[in-house]
């Protein structure tokens, strides 16, 4: 622990090496969580920190990318960089994509997946590639550990199921079908440290016959929390790449805003393109 003196206030910065330990900081006195700090310095208010820290990213056996006997396992303070430079298969292609599009190449040295979804921006680019892989959210505490759905894990714009006491210690992800490919759009002003437009994910799998038998989308920066389009999936199976349509009564579950970046009607058309491209991408066609 180190300890500093801010004017009249003392601020405890802890940087246990063991989840127990982390567990009684978090259970004991307030604390705010950091791993990287990509998200944390920027988002808060002017003045000195009024809470004491506790950094996550030095316990042990909270980073990395595992095999498990039923899927994979990646580690709450994993890098992003690591994501991206890690062997995996081709269903995991759209996540390692969105992987080098967190920020600067610094940044993805220094965040971390779990970071990117507690801030739970609707703009988060690891959001979409893991809501097609199946993602589920492992929390920890003193009281034991549960898992969630990644779908219910972020509540709303930078709200979470995360209780006071809970940290998130790994993310959980099924193995994905054999056949299945990833894929992901990103839409900016600009090539890096850009907040998204518009961002879509898909993981298609196709059977002997070049049809899809295996459909997931996902969207982004359209929507409070990001999303899948299950309609949009339901109609996708069966049908060639070539066959693919996306209509508007897919796109509907959406509520882009108009903001600086674009206008609602803007990302509706872009995420319509961003949506077909995916899919072919991940079907194995180029345009």
């Amino acid at each position: 622990m180190a300890r500093f003196q801010l004017g009249t206030r003392t601020l405890d910065y802890f940087s246990p090496t063991t989840l127990d330990d982390a567990f009684d900081r978090l259970s004991a006195r307030n604390v705010d969580i950091v791993a990287g700090g990509t998200d944390f310095y920027p988002a808060r208010p002017q003045g000195p920190l009024k809470t004491d820290l506790l950094d996550v990213t030095r316990i042990a056996g909270l980073s990395g990318i595992t095999k498990t006997q039923d899927g994979w396992r990646i580690g709450a303070a994993t890098r992003w960089s690591e994501v991206f430079r890690t062997d995996l298969s081709a269903a995991f292609e759209g996540l390692q994509a969105s992987a080098r599009e967190v920020g600067s190449l610094q940044i993805q040295n220094a965040g971390t997946v779990a970071g990117n979804l507690c801030n739970a921006s609707p703009a988060a680019d690891g959001v979409p590639p893991l809501l097609t892989l199946d993602a589920q959210v492992e929390i920890g505490s003193a009281r034991g550990t549960r898992t969630v759905d990644l779908a219910d894990f972020i509540t709303g714009v930078r709200k979470t199921d995360l209780q006071d006491d809970e940290l998130v210690t790994a993310i959980l992800l099924p193995d994905p079908p054999s056949n299945a490919r990833g894929a992901f759009e990103k839409l900016g002003s600009r090539r890096y440290l850009v907040i998204s437009i518009t961002m879509t994910a898909s993981v298609i799998g196709l059977d002997a016959d070049g049809r899809i038998d295996h459909a997931r989308i996902a969207v982004g920066a359209c929507s409070p929390v990001a999303q899948r389009l299950t309609a949009l999936e339901n109609d996708l199976l069966g049908k060639t790449v070539d066959q693919v349509e996306v209509t508007e009564a897919h796109l509907a579950p959406l509520s882009p805003i108009d903001d600086v970046r674009g206008s609602g009607e803007y990302r509706l058309d872009a995420v319509a393109e961003q949506c077909l491209r995916a899919i072919k991408q991940a079907g194995g066609k180029n345009g």
